[in-house]
């Protein structure tokens, strides 16, 4: 079997979603059942860019869980790592939908969700460390077993090829922010590439400004940091050749790995996407890119799903080897399609729909 391109661990469950807009729960009539749950989403994202894409997760044995599976096999994501817990219900999640920016989550993942009972011997570190990207969240660092699953599979991989730290900052889901950030700080070294929004930024490092938080993850190991700011678009910031010597020096554990993994000239990233690259990419990101991209204008439906979409794209961007600004354009365009759709694994949009959005946003 061919090795996954994108490999994701992480979160799954049902998204249960009003169809009726701008009412509480209380007010809410019917739902519509989706599959949900950010890495499970991201997994979708990619595969309908093609991409041979899995999951490491864990459903409830239940009709739920059954379900999960069907529409994993249906978006065309492998299978093969969801496993039922038999002890625990396939969690279950609604939301209210107020656009264009109001959409609370209401998580039932009581008493424990199946997702955190991933053990580390039952991961396949094999099929971790040959995946093209390798994709992990804050959520799966929130608790045991799943935590020290999490840095056994990111210790393994040792920054062979692009791995992914979404940073998932969700409050429910820990005692504190202090607390995951001493996990964040955990993982970290064993990322090149961190993805999160401006709260979940300052969890990781302590700083919200979008351009200090970029270097702050750096600082941190990463090589690739992108910030995501909403309404102000999104900063993506590839570190150069001088900062990741810094980086290595500041922490020499966890980046001696990552140097047994790099060439001379540069990251696991620019290694990964050589082929599709030019000479004055090359040069660009030895030197350290910094890109800002403005959002692509849609009317908000739903929101929820729009930075897995974003996810999603950023791996096939990633894979594809483009450079970082077309990346960014891209990934923020797929994720204004998911928010102007009322679901999010089902919402997710196929590269041709990404560029046609991208074409009429240029000539609007």
């Amino acid at each position: 079997m061919p090795a996954d391109e994108v490999l994701t661990m992480g979160r799954i469950g049902v998204d249960l979603y009003p169809e009726q807009v701008g009412v509480s729960l209380r007010e809410v009539r019917t739902f519509a059942k989706f599959l949900g749950g950010s890495a499970s989403n991201v997994a979708v994202a990619a595969a309908r860019y093609g991409r041979r894409s899995a999951v490491i997760t864990r459903t409830g044995d239940d009709p739920f869980g059954e379900f999960l599976h069907d529409a994993l096999r249906g978006f065309g994501v492998d299978d093969r790592f969801v496993t039922p817990v038999a002890t625990l219900p396939t969690p279950v999640t609604f939301c209210e939908i107020f656009p264009p920016d109001d959409f609370p989550l209401y998580f039932y993942r009581f008493p424990k969700a199946p997702d955190l009972e991933i053990h580390p011997s039952e991961l396949d570190l094999e099929a971790i460390k040959n995946a093209a990207i390798f994709w992990v969240t804050g959520t799966g660092l929130s608790q045991e077993p799943s935590r020290t699953a999490t840095l056994t599979a990111l210790k393994y991989r040792d920054k062979s090829g692009i791995t992914v730290f979404d940073l998932d900052y969700r409050p429910m889901f820990w005692s504190s922010r202090a607390e995951a950030r001493r996990w964040y700080a955990e993982a970290l070294p064993y990322a090149t590439v961190a993805v999160g929004n401006l709260d979940e930024a300052e969890t990781a490092v302590g700083v919200r400004k979008p351009a200090e938080a970029a270097a702050a993850l750096h600082e941190a190991g990463v090589e690739l940091a992108v910030i995501k700011q909403g309404p102000a678009g999104v900063l993506a910031s590839r570190r150069s050749a001088a900062t990741e010597t810094s980086a290595a020096e500041s922490s020499a554990t966890a980046e001696s790995s990552a140097a047994a993994g790099s060439s001379a000239t540069g990251s696991s990233i620019r290694r990964s996407s050589a082929a599709g690259s030019s000479a004055t990419e090359n040069s660009a990101a030895s030197e350290g890119e910094q890109v800002e991209v403005p959002p692509v204008p849609v009317e908000v439906v739903n929101g929820l799903g729009a930075g897995d979409a974003f996810g999603g794209a950023l791996c096939h961007g990633l894979l594809a080897g483009w450079e970082l600004e077309a990346t960014m354009r891209f990934a923020n365009a797929a994720g204004a399609i998911v928010a102007s759709r009322l679901s999010c694994a089902d919402a997710m949009p196929t590269e041709h729909e990404v560029r046609a959005l991208i074409e009429g946003a240029r000539h609007a």
